[in-house]
């Protein structure tokens, strides 16, 4: 009899040790869903608004190409918007430590490397710039970081707005004035959003030929 109870105990034993750490194991994957939805939902924040970001970046500065009575001082860098916090070169550092090279950044959008760009790179034809010698070859119009941009009270901002500008890409027609931008917003942990523009002006105004979200 005493036997047969002292097995009894031991099973009871080993069920509330399986018990516990069958919970345990519940309770650890709970912990590990609610901690990766919520980085997931952080990440799909900070990606909406770098996006939104470039997207108020362009409007601001279309609004004012609108006083602007030559695009071709634009296209060649010799006018620039009034959003700039410095030379147009070297490092910007974000919130979070990272830091930017606005150098490279152009030369990334020209041809996709980190240092000066020969014409025949530019030139060259990839699947994001198939016009050949008609590829935008862009410089930098404005350059700040977004909280700037914001309206008083509108909160504060991580993103730095870096702002390019080209001929657009393509023949066109000699008859009308178009500009090409760029907006590029950089955020933390290497948040990165693209927006391309192409403009045109008319007698009634300036008007948008195209706008495509690039990454």
């Amino acid at each position: 009899m005493n036997t047969v109870l002292r097995r009894e105990d031991g099973i009871a034993l080993l069920v509330a040790i399986m018990a516990t750490l069958l919970l345990t194991a519940l309770a650890g994957a709970m912990v590990l869903t609610t901690t990766s939805e919520t980085i997931i939902a952080a990440n799909f924040r900070r990606a909406a608004e770098e996006l939104y970001a470039a997207d108020a970046g362009l409007e601001r500065i279309i609004d004012e190409l609108r006083s602007v009575p030559d695009w071709n001082a634009v296209r060649l860098g010799l006018v620039r918007s009034s959003f700039v916090d410095g030379p147009p070169s070297g490092l910007r550092t974000l919130p979070d430590g990272s830091t930017i090279d606005l150098s490279q950044i152009v030369n990334l959008a020209n041809c996709e490397k980190t240092v000066s760009c020969t014409d025949s790179e530019m030139n060259a034809v990839t699947p994001d710039r198939p016009w050949a010698a008609a590829n935008p070859h862009w410089v930098l119009t404005g350059y700040t970081p977004f909280g700037v941009l914001l309206t008083a009270g509108a909160g504060n901002s991580t993103i730095y707005l870096v702002i390019l500008a080209a001929a657009s890409p393509g023949p066109g027609d000699p008859a009308v004035e178009t500009l090409a931008l760029r907006a590029e917003a950089f955020g933390s942990r290497g948040g990165h959003k693209v927006i391309e523009a192409a403009l045109a002006r008319t007698d009634a105004g300036v008007r948008l030929l195209s706008w495509r979200t690039v990454r």
